[in-house]
């Protein structure tokens, strides 16, 4: 399998050579690039094509959040986590409705952060529940839709409930006595039916369709 291919986004230098430290020991992972703003991200996201960027949030000229708003709405299909020295729940919540797939917490054992890492790149990261109760806070439900209104099959209905729970591919795989490969092919079928790109958005669509309680 090809390396993941990472652009390290972070206005303070040690925080980037921190980072990089951290991913060259990890053969499945590629620095390509580095940058000091949201300015930068985007400029370099168009020259090297990453397929993840660690996006700080506070920098000067153009911070994380609006950088990674600009960059899905050009490149949907780059995944951008924020990296960020707190949990600060609004910060982030803000962060992935305007796309971005989940946080890193700087200070956390760099064994743990590279498996969220590889989570992310691989999606299998499961929704956390503070950011599931974010979600069902700011989207009020709506009248629950009929199996004949929503293009899902019954399996996927149910897989999509799951993970609108915060469970991880492996849990569901056990909750439904599925294989984890199953599982990720269903998301797959889930995704592109609802037109959707990331567990988030699949939380959200959940929570607005009446699917979940």
């Amino acid at each position: 399998m090809q390396p993941f291919r990472i652009l390290i986004v972070d206005d303070h230098a040690h925080a980037r050579e921190a980072i990089r430290e951290i991913l060259e020991e990890h053969e499945d992972f590629l620095i390509i690039g580095e940058g000091k703003n949201g300015e930068e991200a985007m400029k370099l996201t168009e020259e090297l094509m990453p397929d993840i960027i660690l996006m700080d949030i506070q920098m000067p000229v153009m911070d994380g959040l609006e950088a990674t708003k600009r960059i899905k709405l050009k490149f949907p299909y780059v995944k951008i986590v924020m990296i960020t020295v707190s949990d600060d729940i609004t910060d982030l919540f803000d962060a992935l409705k305007k796309g971005a797939q989940g946080y890193l917490i700087k200070n956390i054992q760099s064994e743990a952060w590279v498996d969220h890492l590889r989570a992310f790149a691989l999606d299998e990261v499961p929704m956390s529940k503070e950011i599931a109760f974010q979600i069902l806070k700011e989207f009020p439900q709506n009248k629950a839709v009929t199996k004949e209104e929503t293009p899902l099959s019954s399996r996927e209905l149910e897989v999509l409930q799951l993970v609108a729970k915060g469970l991880s591919n492996r849990e569901i795989s056990e909750t439904l006595f599925i294989s984890e490969h199953t599982v990720k092919s269903h998301l797959k079928n889930i995704l592109s039916k609802l037109h959707l790109e990331n567990r988030v958005q699949l939380t959200n669509y959940a929570f607005q369709q009446g699917l979940i309680h």
